[in-house]
């Protein structure tokens, strides 16, 4: 492994960078790279790993320096994310926007504004396994979201990161002398990670790189040889104070804890430090750097005025779990069996959702609960579906008819009720002997969840590939749920490696590890059902968002032209004038249209008469026409939901997802040596439906830019914010027409 040979290899990669428009590395870490080798801390193919991952991660800060010049904006700083958020044990479509003009965080569904969080108040970050994650609000409950890509996923991490560090150095807080600009490597160097794979607890390199606001870990992997490892660096956000490091017991470990996960590090062995005393001081240097910038956190993210101990914020610091989240530990479990197995785990315990083990000093977690016990259940072939009704309680029978009332008293024909609502075993297979006793190879807690949706997948494990060919359900494709349930259950890497390595015969196997060992062989499994999803999707959504989008067409167009809406403003500008001149204040020249939810607020000297009784009042006496302005503006007979804002970010969303279809098209037709028939109609049934599409989502984006104009037309009008929502906007003028004729209908009674 000479040093002739690590020059041409970064020669040879520095030609190819060249080419492309990724920043290439510095000569300051190339030289810090190479001396890596020299000192036999790294192979030649782990070297070019590392080097590729640090300018993957260069490219990625340049994006977020200049964003600008990224395609993913709407405007100049403002970002739309396809995400699925967690609610009441379901995965939710929404849009994520994240706007650094308003500062504010926005959950959009179907172009209505849902919630706003204003940047002041987002606390944290906290990365999940796969696309999974979460952002935790001050005073408010965690958002559990699940992103549509990795690539989404890095995006949002950076951006929120972002702005709760941006919080923290808004914040006052002691002056820390020689304290580095914000991004600044602080430390850097090599450490072996905790990881448990299926068959044993394993070691793997990363170069960790310690800033001021957060710890960046780059797998190199085994001398590079990691295939499952992740393409973008994994980050442990610090800016949120949650973040704590322990020295463990021995001279060369050290513990990362944050609220979700718990990453153990150990010093390496190399030509330089091979001694104790050179791991030991390794160790204290690295603990030592990152408790001081985890207490200087800490210290900033104490509670500021408006979060104090008054609120219910320690509500919400509970950790919020899904039912479907994958708790890590390869235990084996028997379903079905007359009692529930013995549960082994792992040489280290491993906290739920984790793919890091607990530090020894850390409690002991008891291991995820077991199956109960299968009590006096019927056979298998004489079973039924449950009713799951809400019992009436014990102590409330005796005085309800419940207390007079027997389940004899009724006669039933048992055996028709039985024929319609008996169980069929569907998870079982002709020629497949009965897996209900064989142990599960899959974690337990996903192998419970999937099992119960594989009662009613109709599909045998080998029919599942020929299935994603098919684009229409209709067609004898997979049904947009089965789609959803599926991305839920994709196999992890772990599962990945734990599956690659099985050996023997699949009819071995129970079924639900029949099904995931067929996942794993499926290339880009989770692209794949994005595609057919989306496909789905796209109509719908367009066919959703056209009326919505020509209904605030309309309404703008109402606005721009009602001239009796109008002269009814020019009536409250005098009324109002007036009364401020005899009240010794200033006159105006125009008001706000949010000053119309305040006339009915103003009550006069008797208290039944507010300022919208002396405007109907006063439109009677001299124009009494002008009082059926309201049919001028017919579109604001409803309360107006979509806001024009949530309506453009989700048409920006739309035009995303249909790029990444035809991204992917391109990608998966590559990659395809001989297509098949079936492959072959499915690749030109695609290609059909992307021109369709984008026909019909060419002219829904011209209609939402007419859209956007009319409206920006119309602010201009009134003299409002050009930021003014229209969600709001609209909803004030909604609100005064209903006001206006329910006073309208009081006097002319």
């Amino acid at each position: 492994m000479g040093t002739d040979e690590t020059n041409r290899s970064f020669a040879a990669m520095d030609n190819t960078r060249a080419q492309d428009t990724i920043p290439q590395l510095s000569q300051e870490k190339i030289l810090k790279i190479m001396n890596m080798v020299k000192n036999k801390e790294l192979s030649i193919e782990g070297a070019l790993d590392l080097a590729q991952k640090e300018t993957h991660a260069e490219k990625e800060a340049m994006n977020m320096a200049f964003p600008m010049d990224s395609q993913d904006l709407l405007t100049g700083s403002q970002f739309n994310f396809s995400v699925y958020k967690y609610k009441r044990y379901r995965w939710q479509k929404r849009i994520l926007q994240i706007d650094f003009n308003t500062e504010t965080i926005f959950n959009i569904e179907k172009g209505i504004i849902k919630k706003q969080f204003p940047f002041s108040q987002v606390k944290s970050y906290e990365d999940s396994e796969g696309r999974r994650f979460s952002i935790a609000f001050h005073g408010r409950a965690d958002y559990e979201l699940e992103a549509m890509s990795l690539e989404d996923k890095t995006k949002i991490s950076n951006l929120v990161n972002k702005v709760t560090q941006n919080n923290s150095y808004r914040r006052p807080a002691d002056s820390c002398s020689g304290r580095p600009a914000k991004g600044d490597v602080i430390h850097e160097g090599l450490l072996d990670l905790q990881q448990d794979s299926f068959v044993s607890i394993k070691w793997v390199k990363y170069l960790v790189q310690l800033s001021e606001g957060e710890l960046s870990l780059f797998c190199i992997g085994n001398n590079g040889e990691n295939k499952n490892a992740d393409p973008v660096a994994k980050t442990i956000n610090l800016s949120d104070g949650n973040v704590s490091v322990i020295k463990e017991n021995g001279y060369d470990t050290f513990s990362v804890q944050t609220k979700e996960h718990n990453y153990l590090f150990r010093i390496p062995f190399t030509v330089q430090n091979n001694q104790a005393e050179d791991i030991s001081k390794l160790q204290n240097e690295w603990v030592s750097l990152i408790d001081r910038y985890c207490m200087l956190w800490k210290k900033r993210s104490e509670p500021q005025d408006g979060f104090g101990e008054g609120t219910s914020e320690a509500v919400y610091e509970k950790l919020i779990i899904s039912p479907n989240k994958r708790a890590e530990g390869a235990y084996c479990l028997a379903v079905g069996s007359e009692a529930p197995p013995q549960l082994t785990p792992l040489t280290e315990q491993t906290t739920p959702g984790s793919s890091f083990p607990l530090s020894r000093v850390q409690a002991v977690v008891p291991p995820p609960p077991s199956f109960p016990p299968p009590s006096r259940l019927s056979p298998a072939w004489k079973r039924t579906k449950a009713f799951h009704w809400d019992v009436v309680p014990q102590d409330k029978i005796q005085k309800s008819i419940w207390a007079s009332c027997s389940q004899h008293k009724k006669k039933i024909d048992e055996s028709r009720i039985y024929d319609q609502f008996h169980i069929q075993d569907m998870a079982v297979f002709s020629g497949n002997e009965p897996s209900a006793n064989r142990h599960i190879m899959l974690n337990q807690k996903i192998a419970h969840t999937f099992n119960i949706f594989l009662k009613s997948f109709h599909i045998k494990p080998n029919q599942l590939k020929e299935k994603l060919y098919i684009l229409h359900e209709d067609g004898g494709g997979l049904t947009d749920e089965q789609i959803t349930a599926l991305r839920r259950y994709l196999p992890t890497p772990k599962d990945l490696e734990m599956y690659q390595s099985f050996k023997g015969s699949p009819s071995e196997l129970h079924v639900v590890d029949q099904f995931m060992l067929e996942m794993c062989k499926i290339p880009h499994l989770g692209q794949r059902l994005d595609l057919l999803l989306t496909i789905r999707e796209l109509p719908v959504c367009i066919g959703d968002l056209e009326p919505l989008i020509n209904q605030k067409i309309r309404a703008c167009k109402e606005l721009q032209d009602s001239q009796k809406f109008v002269a009814v403003l020019e009536y409250i500008l005098a009324i109002g004038n007036y009364l401020n001149e005899k009240a010794g204040r200033e006159m105006a020249k125009g008001f706000q249209l949010s000053s119309l939810t305040k006339l009915s607020l103003l009550r006069g000297k008797e208290r039944k008469i507010t300022l919208l009784h002396a405007l109907v009042e006063q439109i009677f006496l001299h124009e009494p026409d002008l009082a059926k302005f309201s049919q001028e503006l017919t579109e604001f007979e409803a309360v107006p939901g979509a806001s024009i804002k949530g309506l453009r970010a989700e048409v920006d969303v739309l035009k995303k997802e249909l790029e990444n279809v035809i991204q992917y098209r391109k990608f998966i037709k590559s990659k395809t040596i001989k297509a098949t028939t079936q492959e072959s109609q499915f690749y030109k049934e695609l290609k059909d439906l992307i021109q369709k599409y984008e026909g019909h989502l060419s002219q829904l984006s011209k209609r939402c830019d007419e859209m956007k104009k009319l409206y920006t037309d119309t602010l201009v009008k009134f003299g409002e914010s050009p930021d003014q929502d229209s969600q709001e906007l609209f909803g004030w003028i909604s609100a005064f027409i209903r006001e206006f004729r329910k006073v309208s209908a009081d006097i002319m009674s």
